[in-house]
């Protein structure tokens, strides 16, 4: 008897691959544009003001997941019997003096433009009073690379001055050495968090990162966003101990300023930074800062819905898809238009989120995921990953149970355009998940690409990380940059335009031109990618060498 396509990839779904993979498509139905475009609009509006956390923009952004979620049959995520998960946040408002000493002269960097400062510790006031000024070069410590910026010197009390991203390190041929921080791509090392967090393990009394557009991978706009407004974090009962005072960033052109008035070439210091024999150098200058917080408790919320597996058996295993709902809310200190509606970033993979869950839903029952799909839309990416941080630390199903977190934060608005020949993957090759992803790409008739902006480190800002950091194999992609029937340089300028004008500021909005073409021709490949992993007999694995795979090996042994 000759089994019919149809079912035969019925059967091949519901036995977790027990028959080979002969046909390239999954039996979704089509995600749709217009839906995404619908979705995107209703999210970004200024009816929803900006999607801030512990904001009026909050509650209408999570009734109205809620209400969606529901409307599609999904099951509440929540074993509590709810489509929320509550986070518990501290707003902490700073408002913050600060000053370099430098002999009998003062400089002061102008708020915003010159210098963002910040505490994060739970008190009304902090004070960082003539603070030693040391610079540690790119301010890490990893032994693994042999590399110590910290070496032979005590910062205790003092204020650290850091470089953005890993040293540019060289092999003999004068190019990257990719056996040294990930050579062009981005390490965790590079990352602004592992930089105050280092500074405060090593118990600096602050921490400030010098700013420099092309490494950090946007402007200095962006860094200072949060200036000034109410920043977030987990309500942590260390966190006075546990985090430097003050942490914050300097403008690269007031940077060298203040090391030409110490005495200090910084150029010189950098380049020294970039080798293994650099050493912390103390500059003739002292630090204050007078800090004054507003402190508050909220309760924020996690959006989470179940698509519960066909399989009885491994239906207590899942695959997470991630979206994050918030975005900046309003900003009084802005002339005219003062709402950061985030459409881009990141209410359209939140759109994605629903469309993919409605097309998970409409699936022919023998075609339904054998594990469960979880669809989790976190609060409070924007202010350090803290909603998926949150559920991490403290997850509704268990993480050794969790075969994959799959997000769909694209990071730029490509995606709102016209279909696409490629995708572009996030990272270098971390995991299993990256070949699962290219094989569905090619039966798709795309190509994933390797990561053109490695240096800039997009794997580690994202929700994705903090299931990679906890061990959970994690992937994102960006929209591809092949636009089909447009010039070979379209994508690249939509990219950049995005990234220069409007990444986390108030013109994010809906434009009149989006289509949401790619929207939808990704949203196929992720619930594609989904698909693949929750009736695969093999569960994806970190590859050799990658720093996430100890936590997992160590997970799955327990």
């Amino acid at each position: 008897m000759r089994l019919s396509r149809r079912l035969l990839i019925a059967l091949t779904a519901a036995s977790a691959l027990a028959l080979p993979r002969l046909f390239a498509a999954d039996p979704a139905p089509a995600p749709s544009a217009s839906r995404i475009l619908a979705h995107t609009k209703i999210l970004a509006s200024d009816e929803f003001e900006g999607r801030a956390p512990a904001s009026p923009g909050e509650d209408k952004t999570v009734a109205y997941l809620e209400r969606e979620f529901r409307a599609l049959g999904l099951a509440p995520g929540n074993p509590n019997g709810t489509f929320v998960q509550s986070v518990p946040l501290v707003g902490i408002t700073s408002r913050v003096t600060t000053a370099f000493t430098v002999g009998d002269r003062t400089l002061t960097p102008e708020a915003l433009t010159e210098g963002v400062t910040l505490s994060r510790r739970l008190a009304p006031r902090v004070a960082v009073n003539a603070s030693e000024l040391v610079f540690v070069g790119y301010g890490i410590s990893a032994p693994e690379f042999g590399w110590d910026d910290y070496k032979g010197v005590d910062v205790r009390g003092k204020t650290v001055v850091m470089l953005i991203n890993d040293p540019p390190v060289t092999d003999a041929t004068g190019r990257l050495d990719p056996a040294v921080f990930g050579g062009n791509a981005m390490t965790y090392y590079g990352r602004w968090t592992y930089k105050y967090e280092i500074a405060s393990a090593k118990g600096a009394a602050a921490c400030l990162i010098v700013h420099e557009t092309g490494p950090a991978g946007y402007p200095f706009a962006v860094a200072a966003a949060n200036g000034g407004r109410e920043n977030f974090d987990l309500r942590s009962p260390d966190a006075n101990a546990s985090r430097v005072a003050v942490e914050g960033w300097l403008a690269l052109d007031f940077t060298r300023a203040l090391f030409t008035a110490a005495g200090e070439d910084f150029a010189k210091l950098k380049a020294a930074a970039a080798t293994r024999e650099f050493k912390p150098v103390p500059l003739k200058a002292r630090a204050s800062f007078t800090v004054a917080n507003q402190i508050r408790d909220v309760v924020s919320r996690n959006v989470v819905a179940l698509l519960p597996g066909a399989d009885p058996v491994r239906r207590a295993e899942f695959v997470i898809f991630t979206a994050h709902w918030d975005a900046f809310g309003r900003n009084p200190a802005l002339a005219g238009d003062q709402i950061l509606n985030g459409a881009a970033d990141n209410a359209i993979a939140v759109a994605m989120l629903l469309e993919l869950a409605r097309a998970a839903v409409a699936l022919p029952v023998a075609a339904r995921p054998a594990r469960s799909f979880l669809f989790l839309s976190p609060t409070a990416e924007e202010k350090g990953l803290l909603g998926s941080r949150y559920y991490v630390e403290r997850p509704l199903y268990p993480l050794a149970r969790t075969l994959a977190a799959i997000n769909l934060e694209p990071i730029d608005a490509n995606g709102a355009y016209g279909p696409t020949r490629d995708l572009e993957i996030v990272g270098q090759n971390p995991s299993t998940l990256d070949d699962l992803a290219a094989e569905v790409a090619r039966e798709q008739g795309r190509v994933l690409r390797p990561d053109t902006e490695a240096a800039k480190g997009y794997y580690y800002r994202s929700d994705h990380f903090e299931f990679a950091k906890a061990g959970v194999p994690a992937f994102i992609a960006r929209s591809g940059l092949d636009f089909i029937g447009r010039p070979a340089d379209y994508g690249a300028k939509l990219r950049e335009a995005y990234l220069l004008h409007d990444y986390h500021k108030v013109t994010d909005e809906v434009r009149p031109d989006w289509t949401m073409e790619g929207a939808a021709q990704n949203t196929a490949f992720l619930l594609a990618l989904g698909l693949r992993v929750a009736n695969s007999s093999a569960w994806p694995e970190w590859k050799p060498g990658t720093e996430f795979k100890a936590r997992r090996d160590s997970m799955l042994k327990r």
